[in-house]
């Protein structure tokens, strides 16, 4: 489901395996997991997030909630904003390789790392929650609005958009928009020029800046 590989410089690439990467229970676990070797590294590191297939990440495990009490659903919910407040202030530089679609908490995912390069002729990011009748939690709108242009953030979310490469890169949604040989290479790249950042420090650094919206994500209810 998750594998961690480690690369030269000290990029730790994590492989998401899993078909559409929905997150699941297990799926959350696993990932934790991942972010937990990784912050136990010695030494430079950073983290690339990528994934197989079609899927980059295709977000919240929905078909999984159904039957669930709201204190089920509630529990879940925290442990996908753990998630993503985890991955927005992680200590070490971090890098979504996407070469393929980011849809719904999966696009939310990939807005948690510091940095995305996608794959500029295929797969798409998109906030589909207007068009699925799904308001946003609140911890969910203020990571989106703390990660993208008011502007970009504001049409991502009311008409539920998919962008591909070029309009995701034009919006600032992305970083860079590649040939699909070079998605994973250039988040390796970008990574390992950051990876001897002191960790100590880039967390305080981003603790900081999105003190807000980590107040909101790591909120004990939803």
């Amino acid at each position: 489901m998750i594998d961690l590989e480690r690369h030269d410089g000290g990029v730790c690439v994590l492989r998401m395996r899993d078909g559409e990467n929905r997150f699941t229970n297990e799926f959350l676990g696993r990932f934790s997991a991942a972010l937990d070797e990784v912050e136990r590294s010695e030494g430079p590191a950073a983290l690339v997030t990528t994934g197989d297939g079609k899927f980059w990440s295709n977000g919240l495990a929905l078909d999984a909630l159904a039957g669930r009490s709201a204190a089920e659903v509630g529990a879940y919910l925290r442990e996908v904003h753990r998630l993503f407040a985890r991955v927005l202030a992680f200590p070490r530089a971090t890098v979504a390789a996407i070469g393929g679609h980011a849809f719904a908490g999966g696009a939310m995912l990939a807005l948690a790392h510091d940095f995305r390069v996608m794959r500029a002729d295929r797969g798409f990011v998109c906030l589909p929650e207007v068009d699925l009748r799904l308001p946003l939690q609140p911890g969910m709108t203020a990571l989106i609005a703390a990660r993208l242009p008011a502007q970009a953030a504001h049409e991502a979310i009311v008409t539920g958009r998919r962008y591909g490469g070029a309009d995701a890169l034009a919006r600032g949604i992305v970083d860079e928009a590649v040939a699909e040989a070079e998605v994973l290479p250039r988040a390796i790249e970008r990574a390992r020029e950051l990876a001897g950042k002191d960790p100590a420090t880039l967390a305080a650094l981003k603790r900081g800046l999105y003190a807000g919206a980590l107040a909101v994500l790591e909120a004990p209810g939803v």
